[in-house]
């Protein structure tokens, strides 16, 4: 699959200390560039992700503050694996291992201007805990694997040596070095969210303008017009260019699984047409669960209760609120497109470059309301037991939602009880595919040098 042209960089200005969805700040200065990684979809770390960011750094070094703005770059890996952004440096790794069901933070060199003088706890002195063979004067130590005595709990640790500063990895009495060198004190602005939205105002009135424009050459090409809302950020940004375009049709499906601050979020919205979708546990006792690579829920669920609806309303137009930063299956769709699925529907994407950092920028923009699930620590709404979520997810629905969380894992426990498949397939999340990816295979079964 081609792939498609996407910003594959963020900027920052220094000067205001905000990140910049172009080239230029407000203030005039020139941004420097920040190379992302793939996905390359980049989005502010709200309150919950503030919370275990302040909680892991705390517990760890002793740091009790954090930047205002820090920013999540999502990368691969088990399960949530963010790069952190804050002060326009890579400030560290978030990470959440499904099967310890734990969190870990690791700082990146970078960060270490901040985080250096305020730690009081997790630094390691190479000098006095060195009990290695060879003096450390006579040994290049940078990446080097190096025999200590500490009182520290294993992890990551901040490491002074001799003038110097690093980064490394405490593991059974041994320590890796990730990086070392010398650290330069320096004073960072700290401005918040409204300061960083006011410094792409111009980005943000060019993104809409040619949003609206996308929407008006295309509103025409059916006989009718409409918005897909599902709840999330993406379409609540969608609807409001929608409008702004001069569309005021819109509908919601309610799938019978929906999270119940999205269905109160709906409610708000002033959604005209609301369709009803149903029956998943029913038909997962037949078929088994919804899979990452077999989301038959989707037809059931959310497409058959819109073509149905669209049978009696005739041919149209929808806006939806897709993205090419979303994943890699969404990448390769185009901007315009009939629903193969019902060929009457056209539907178009005026969002599809945009990454989540520009929606969420765009909505705070204009005032608009939020699913309030985006505060609890949700990347991604929908389903409250979509096999495509984050097993980091699915952990935050335990502890909002126990009841629902019960009712899943009630229905997991039979199925792999008639499958005789272990507990484990339930606890890691395995059951999100249904043929597990090497990644998954490797944490179940690692291979020699894994650990």
């Amino acid at each position: 699959m081609r792939e498609p042209p996407v910003k594959k960089v963020l900027y920052w200005c220094h000067t205001c200390g905000v990140p910049l969805l172009g080239r230029q700040c407000a203030c005039g200065a020139e941004g420097e560039r920040i190379p992302l990684l793939k996905p390359y979809d980049v989005r502010p770390a709200l309150q919950a992700d503030r919370d275990l960011l302040q909680t892991l750094l705390s517990s760890r070094f002793g740091i009790r503050e954090i930047p205002h703005i820090v920013l999540f770059n999502k990368s691969g890996g088990l399960d949530r694996n963010d790069l952190v952004i804050a002060h326009g440096t890579r400030f560290g790794w978030l990470s959440f291992h499904p099967g310890e069901k734990t969190w870990a933070f690791v700082p990146e060199y970078e960060a270490l201007p901040f985080l250096l003088p305020r730690a009081g706890d997790g630094i390691l002195d190479l000098d006095s805990a060195y009990r290695g063979k060879e003096p450390l004067a006579d040994r290049r130590i940078g990446g080097k694997r190096l025999r200590v005595h500490s009182s520290l709990p294993d992890g990551p640790v901040l490491l002074r040596f001799r003038g110097m500063a690093g980064t490394g990895m405490l593991s059974s009495g041994y320590v890796r070095i990730r990086r070392l060198g010398r650290v330069q004190a320096r004073d960072y602005p700290n401005p918040g969210w409204e300061t960083a939205v006011d410094r792409n105002r111009q980005h943000l009135k060019n993104l809409e303008r040619h949003a609206i424009r996308f929407i008006r050459q295309h509103m025409q090409d059916r006989p009718c017009v409409n918005v897909s809302f599902s709840g999330g950020k993406d379409s609540t940004a969608v609807l409001e260019l929608a409008r702004r375009a001069g569309v005021t049709d819109a509908y919601f499906v309610d799938t019978g699984m929906e999270f119940p601050e999205t269905l109160t979020f709906v409610d708000g919205m002033n959604i005209p047409v609301r369709l009803t979708g149903g029956g998943l546990l029913k038909t997962a006792r037949e078929r088994g669960p919804p899979r990452k690579d077999n989301r038959w829920c989707c037809e059931l669920l959310k497409l058959m209760p819109v073509k149905e609806w669209l049978q009696e309303q005739g041919d149209c137009v929808t806006i939806q609120g897709n993205r090419w930063y979303e994943s890699f299956s969404r990448a390769g769709l185009p901007s315009v497109c009939e629903n193969p699925f019902h060929r009457g529907q056209l539907n178009i994407s005026p969002i599809r470059n945009w990454r989540a950092i520009e929606v969420f920028f765009y909505i705070w923009w204009r005032g608009l309301p939020t699913n309030p699930l985006y505060s609890m620590g949700f990347e991604r709404v929908g389903c409250w037991m979509c096999p495509a979520m984050l097993e980091s997810e699915f952990e935050t629905v335990r502890i909002r939602h126990p009841d629902l969380y019960r009712q899943w894992i009630q229905f997991l426990t039979e199925y792999c009880a008639g499958k005789e498949l272990p507990s484990g397939y339930i606890t890691s999340g395995l059951w999100r595919w249904e043929t597990l990816p090497p990644k998954m295979r490797r944490m179940i079964s690692p291979e020699p040098g894994d650990q």
